[in-house]
């Protein structure tokens, strides 16, 4: 590629990433996206495009919507509950996330339960809700019209609000909360764990079927409660636990050896723990661990 169109591309990159990462969830598959995405622009005539971030947007965006397709498939033989994968943000990885709605989008449960829309739906929504573009500009990204993209973000809204009950409290106060919540869970402390929690509590673990997560979502205040101390109590060589900024929020991030093996993130009501979220898959903690490896590489360098 001449030097020119690598360049216009690489100012793109960033976005196109968060995009892509918004529309699927996976910040791998959001990397491979992203490269197709490179390869396609890499193969056009570039002279007769108007618009760089018109064009490029429009083939991630369409690129995301087929993979959606083949996703849900492979989704449904995925062993126990699926849930995205984190994403460390302290470096603003996913684009500006200073306002509540901006954190909410890339968070977690909002993520999941985004699986519940069709791929049109999810590419309206994430478009119009997370990038600000106008429905004559999504229409014409995604061959409808106006109106049917009016009517796919209104739905899609609905779907994906229906079910959120949740009141998160403001960063610097979620970071106070984890850490009381953090030492009770390293000090076996359940009865301060359940007055924590809210009544119908639940804990939901995505191992993937590699490592022995609970298959199914865990409920009640005392369950939960022994689960998440035998979690972050377990015995691993050098094994630490620690609140850092992932997916907009803070969240627990346990590490062995120096690497990370498990992310737990809370979702609040008021300053009640209503849902936990636990991500242990290792090949859900690729793309963590290897934004790892490129930080100490650049305080080595």
């Amino acid at each position: 590629m001449d030097a020119d169109g690598l360049v216009e591309f690489e100012r793109h990159r960033p976005r196109l990433f968060a995009l892509a990462y918004r529309m699927l969830g996976s910040a791998s598959e959001a990397e491979d996206a992203v490269q197709e995405t490179y390869l396609r622009w890499d193969a056009t005539v570039r002279t007769e495009i108007r618009s760089a971030e018109a064009w490029l947007t429009t083939v991630l965006v369409n690129l995301c919507r087929t993979w959606l397709e083949s996703a849900r498939a492979r989704r449904e033989t995925y062993v126990g509950p699926w849930l995205p994968e984190p994403v460390p943000t302290g470096r603003g990885e996913l684009g500006p996330l200073e306002s509540a709605e901006q954190r909410e989008m890339v968070s977690i449960a909002f993520l999941a339960l985004s699986e519940r829309l069709t791929p049109a739906e999810r590419a309206v929504f994430v478009l119009r809700e997370a990038f600000g573009y106008a429905h004559r500009e999504i229409a014409d990204m995604l061959g409808f019209t106006e109106a049917n993209s009016q009517q796919l973000y209104r739905r899609a809204g609905q779907r994906v609000r229906e079910d959120r009950a949740r009141f998160d409290p403001a960063p610097a106060h979620s970071f106070a909360l984890l850490e009381k919540f953090l030492n009770a869970a390293q000090s076996g402390d359940v009865a301060s764990l359940e007055a924590m929690f809210t009544a119908d509590i639940m804990a939901t673990a995505d191992g993937g079927g590699k490592l022995n997560a609970a298959r199914r979502p865990i409920v009640g205040l005392g369950r939960v409660a022994h689960y998440l101390v035998k979690l972050c109590t377990v015995d691993l060589p050098g094994f630490a636990l620690g609140i850092e900024e992932i997916n907009g929020a803070p969240a627990v991030v346990a590490r062995a050896g120096g690497q990370v093996v498990g992310v737990v993130f809370a979702e609040f009501i008021g300053d009640s723990i209503a849902a936990a979220q636990v991500v242990v898959n290792p090949d859900k903690l690729v793309y963590f661990r290897r934004v790892e490896q490129a930080r100490a590489g650049e305080i080595a360098g």
